[in-house]
């Protein structure tokens, strides 16, 4: 592995320089990865498998939307899509894919597909950390590893398409082949990884759930409500509300910061956007560390785990779920959204 200085920190990485997809293909040349779930990680890391020449089958539910998505994708029934159970028996490796309430509710019967040597692959530490509320308890024949992509699926197949790859943590958590390493690698290299960088199963769910209830998701869209609110409260048109809160962020300022980091966007801001900027950071910063702090233990407590296992369970879940979006889609904030997004250039009458 490559060492790497984060900030004063050295951090032992894994590059496409060092572990090549040439070494990829060989070490999974006589593997049959089995993909279960065609959902959210799924589509994506089965397709750039299938593209980068790995031996790659899929397991899904038959006569679901995602069973057609499938179909639709070039899996082929029978062939290289099976049901779930099915695809785990012809497996090597089993990517456990499902949600995590998918994963709770179907481990009784893919636990009785795993065969001695096999690989049990997840993509997020959430099943085998919180065992307690899911089963998931991996039989000590199996290697048991993750490689988790820092984002959702839709990126980590457009990145790979667009040669970018993105970064993803793995970690073994099992080794019962005395493989499990260079295999955890090779698939993290196969499904289009930009770098590897080490974690555990637990530092993977704490880290993920916190982020996507914090800054990714929860936060972003708090305090993007927050700004545009105070600035309609006070005679702003949506117009402008939703371009200063949601449009100059994510079409400009985030772009600078992706490429070269806060300072940067910073310094290629105007002088009065940066005192201010500065001045109001810290005052950020201080208010929102107390929820982060929440946030953060009831991820460690098993809280988050249970109110989403709960949650997602239920008979109603997706009815819920889309009712929850609905609300979200038809708001002003981000119905004023899809208004300047059809006024941007691309999107003119040709």
């Amino acid at each position: 592995m490559a060492k790497i200085n984060f900030g004063g920190t050295v951090e032992e990485v894994v590059t496409r320089e060092e572990f090549p997809l040439e070494k990829a293909r060989e070490v999974l040349k006589n593997e049959v990865v089995a993909v279960l779930g065609y959902g959210v990680q799924g589509p994506a890391q089965a397709m750039n498998m299938r593209d980068n020449g790995i031996n790659v089958i899929v397991g899904q539910r038959e006569g679901t939307s995602n069973w057609d998505k499938a179909v639709a994708d070039g899996w082929v029934p029978g062939k290289t899509l099976f049901t779930v159970e099915e695809a785990a028996e012809r497996g090597t490796v089993i990517q456990y894919l499902l949600s995590d309430a998918g994963q709770r509710s179907q481990w009784p019967k893919i636990v009785e597909t795993l065969n001695e040597g096999d690989m049990l692959y997840f993509s997020h530490g959430f099943s085998v950390t919180f065992k307690e509320d899911t089963g998931v308890v991996p039989p000590p024949h199996v290697d048991v590893a993750l490689v988790a992509p820092k984002g959702s699926g839709r990126s980590v197949r457009t990145n790979f398409l667009d040669g970018s790859g993105i970064n993803a943590s793995f970690a073994v958590h099992q080794d019962a082949t005395g493989r499990a390493m260079e295999r955890t690698v090779a698939l993290g290299i196969a499904i289009g990884a930009g770098y590897l960088f080490p974690t555990t199963f637990q530092k993977e769910v704490y880290s993920d759930l916190t982020g996507e209830r914090g800054i990714l998701m929860g936060a972003l869209a708090g305090v993007m409500e927050a700004q545009y609110n105070t600035l309609r409260a006070n005679g702003h048109s949506p117009s402008e509300a939703f371009n200063e809160t949601v449009e100059e962020l994510t079409q400009s300022l985030i772009r600078l910061v992706g490429q070269n980091g806060m300072d940067w966007m910073y310094a290629n801001c105007s002088t009065t956007a940066q005192r201010g900027a500065l001045d109001w950071k810290d005052k950020f910063r201080d208010a929102v560390a107390p929820v982060f702090s929440d946030l953060y233990q009831s991820v460690v407590t098993g809280n988050e785990a249970r109110i989403t296992l709960e949650a997602n369970s239920r008979p109603d879940y997706r009815v819920k779920l889309e009712e929850e979006l609905k609300v979200i889609h038809e708001s002003e904030m981000w119905q004023a959204g899809a208004a300047v997004r059809s006024l941007r250039p691309e999107n003119w009458q040709k």
